[in-house]
């Protein structure tokens, strides 16, 4: 049930930040004179509608999304009255078009802004001196997170019987205690206790020193055989290596929370942090896509693979499901920033294709201006439409790939 009402609140969260999207367009069209005739959530058939002044708004059967509709969008629109020609978008100046354009995606900055303050304070914002590398975590004081069992390959699963039980807690270390030597050999780090146990054979004894409570002790070890890749090499050749059941525990906090008003400073980090990687996402989807077909095909899905909206809304569920309703949060937060940033790219069909047309116009005239040259006037949007189709078939390509990975192999954040 809790599964069930995790992926709803995604869904209908998407939902309504399109159906805010789509208002956003409209209010600002309506503020500077254009002529709006629908607003509608939904596509297919009407469900229901109302009119209201010039505007008919209502609700469709197929709840994947909304539109409006703003007479004139391109000067090629063949269904503007005459009586409305003085009032079509693209008769309007190119500056009052970028705002209307440019407001969906700006719905979504500020929903995901307004999310990022709201989890600042009751929430927590990722702590910006947590480890984000692997070379960090291994600069981490060796204090250690005792784990129930060594688990081959460090798969994603529980424990089974077949796995041998925790050595460390086999030989009486304690959370949070931490290690300072290793077979006689200091330890400062995380990173030297890995390399330690690299150059040990399994099965020996071996002490372990350790700071508990501000008290050293020792204990003896009899490290237990697993899996693992190289450490300079996560995915190279598995080989057999000594283990001591445990993990590191970070001496920072991974998120903090704010105050009402420091919230706004830590919002305004955590949305630069989020612009770098969204667009660092943005320019890693190519090389992603081998990925998905790989998923598809049975092999393990990578968590850092494109997700569509069925996997969004799948996470949300599994979140709730857990217990981790913070999730849902961060599911919304993320959706709405990386909406906003991809509706912004330069490309038809997308509101950044209009925008970018809009200026290729107005740059393109001021230069005749200044060349004594006559205007050359509109694009002609109907010569852009097979690079249209070819964007609006890529995409619709990508989406139902990840929709299919998302059914078939779908990313999940917790062991099974």
């Amino acid at each position: 049930m809790l599964y069930l009402l995790g992926v709803v609140v995604i869904a209908l969260g998407i939902l309504i930040s399109v159906s805010l999207h789509e208002a956003g367009h409209m209010l600002t069209a309506k503020a500077f004179g254009m002529k709006v005739t629908r607003y509608f959530i939904g596509f297919g058939p009407t469900l229901w509608s109302f009119r209201r002044g010039e505007t008919e708004y209502g609700v469709k059967g197929i709840p994947l999304g909304g539109f409006c509709k703003i007479v004139g969008m391109t000067p090629q629109d063949d269904d503007v009255d005459p009586a409305d020609e003085p009032r079509a978008m693209w008769r309007f100046p190119v500056w009052k078009r970028t705002i209307v354009m440019a407001s969906g995606s700006v719905t979504h900055f500020m929903l995901a802004i307004v999310g990022a303050w709201f989890a600042a304070v009751f929430v927590g914002l990722p702590n910006p001196a947590y480890p984000s590398t692997d070379a960090e975590f291994r600069q981490e004081p060796a204090v250690i997170a005792l784990a129930p069992c060594v688990v081959p390959e460090n798969a994603d699963r529980a424990c089974s019987t077949a796995d041998p039980a925790s050595p460390a807690a086999k030989g009486q270390l304690h959370d949070g205690d931490r290690i300072t030597s290793f077979a006689g050999r200091p330890i400062n780090d995380y990173g030297q206790l890995l390399v330690a146990l690299r150059a040990a054979k399994p099965g020996n004894s071996v002490p372990v020193g350790y700071v508990r409570d501000g008290q050293p002790g020792t204990a003896n070890v009899t490290l237990a055989e697993t899996q693992r890749p190289p450490l300079d090499d996560p995915k190279g050749k598995v080989g057999s290596v000594a283990a001591l059941g445990v993990g590191l525990r970070v001496s920072t906090p991974g998120t903090i929370t704010y105050g009402p008003v420091d919230a706004f400073g830590a919002t305004a980090r955590f949305t630069g942090d989020m612009t770098v990687a969204t667009g660092q996402a943005l320019q890693r989807i190519p090389e992603k896509v081998p990925a998905l077909f790989s998923a598809i095909s049975g092999e393990k899905r990578d968590a850092n693979t494109p997700i569509s909206v069925v996997g969004a809304s799948r996470l949300g569920g599994e979140a709730l499901q857990n217990g981790v309703w913070q999730m849902l949060v961060f599911l919304f937060i993320s959706l709405n920033f990386f909406v906003g940033v991809f509706n912004l790219l330069p490309l038809l069909p997308v509101d950044g294709g209009h925008i970018a047309i809009a200026w290729f116009e107005r740059v393109r005239s001021w230069i005749y201006a200044r060349l004594n040259r006559p205007d050359p006037g509109r694009v002609d949007y109907l010569k852009l439409m097979p690079l249209t189709y070819a964007v609006i078939l890529i995409g619709g390509a990508f989406t139902l790939l990840t929709i299919t990975a998302d059914i078939v192999n779908p990313i999940t954040l917790f062991s099974r």
